[in-house]
């Protein structure tokens, strides 16, 4: 069966690398983060390399790891649109 190369299935463009997209772009993103606590929403880097905190009450939002951070549970997120 035939593929076509000039409109790949969103699937098969995530799975690729970014630099090999047919569009390249970024896995990063930006978020916003709600504190389960204090309901605080703080903006972190979706790759974030240190500890965060929240501004409100001081609980810790997220862990780094080697790739993406992974989020306290009881957090939630929404990525952050231009």
């Amino acid at each position: 069966m035939p593929k076509d190369l000039f409109h790949p299935s969103v699937a098969d463009e995530k799975a690729k690398h970014k630099l090999k997209r047919l569009i390249q772009g970024p896995n990063s993103f930006f978020m916003d983060v709600k504190c389960p606590g204090c309901f605080h929403i703080t903006t972190i880097f979706s790759h974030a390399q240190t500890v965060v905190l929240c501004a409100g009450c001081a609980t810790v939002l997220s862990q780094p790891t080697g790739g993406k951070c992974r989020l306290t549970e009881g957090c939630s997120f929404r990525k952050k649109v231009d």
